[in-house]
């Protein structure tokens, strides 16, 4: 979710307070109810606006939906695209950041599960979004995960088109089980995928294979 310090060309500062209320107030209700359960009127009334007083913001329920899932999700992308340093935040430390903090918004997870689920359907007007949202995703952690090899601080026989759907998977499996059961450690079993996988991909690891080519 944006913390509302930049503002869009033509809002005022107090419209851009009415759009994060507008947003929270929908997080919960799309979450319970996904898209098509939850109605604009449900919205308004949990903002404290009235209906006009909502489409003055959002024309319409699908412009809500995107701009629910665009804002409530961007700060992944800033933490896997953080290059703000020379020492740029490891894969794997950004995206234990990214479960740490999904795991103190469980709103926010429950919205993002039910959203996608409800996306598949060709016919949702989110499935284009998830569709590249997951691509721009997988794309992201291929170009870390690339530039390791190139350093050669990982196994250069280690294909990452298949590895980086199966990190994907996982964060996003852990997450539903943690829905269903909050007991869960879903940050602790993140760590201990993270190590394994770790070990088993280092350049150091036993297993990788002898490519060297000089005579």
């Amino acid at each position: 979710m944006t913390d509302g310090t930049k503002r869009r060309p033509g809002t005022t500062a107090k419209g851009e307070l009415t759009r994060a209320a507008i947003l929270r107030a929908a997080t919960p209700l799309f979450a319970e109810h996904g898209y098509r359960g939850a109605s604009l009127a449900s919205v308004a009334e949990a903002a404290g606006l009235s209906l006009p007083g909502l489409l003055h913001h959002f024309p319409s329920k699908e412009v809500l939906l995107l701009s629910l899932v665009e804002e409530g999700y961007h700060a992944d992308g800033r933490l896997l695209s953080d290059d703000s340093s020379e020492e740029r935040l490891r894969l794997f430390d950004a995206l234990r950041d990214i479960v740490e903090r999904n795991q103190s918004s469980p709103d926010r997870v429950k919205l993002f599960t039910v959203l996608v689920t409800e996306s598949i359907a060709v016919g949702h007007p989110a499935h284009d979004y998830f569709v590249k949202r997951y691509r721009k995703v997988r794309h992201r952690i291929s170009l870390d995960l690339r530039a390791s090899q190139v350093a050669k601080e990982i196994r250069c026989d280690i294909d990452t088109t298949l590895l980086v759907p199966v990190i994907v998977a996982v964060m996003d499996g852990l997450q539903t089980q943690w829905l269903l059961d909050p007991d869960i450690d879903m940050l602790a079993s993140f760590q201990v995928f993270c190590e394994l996988i770790s070990n088993a991909i280092d350049a150091s690891s036993s297993g990788a294979p002898d490519t060297g080519t000089e005579s």
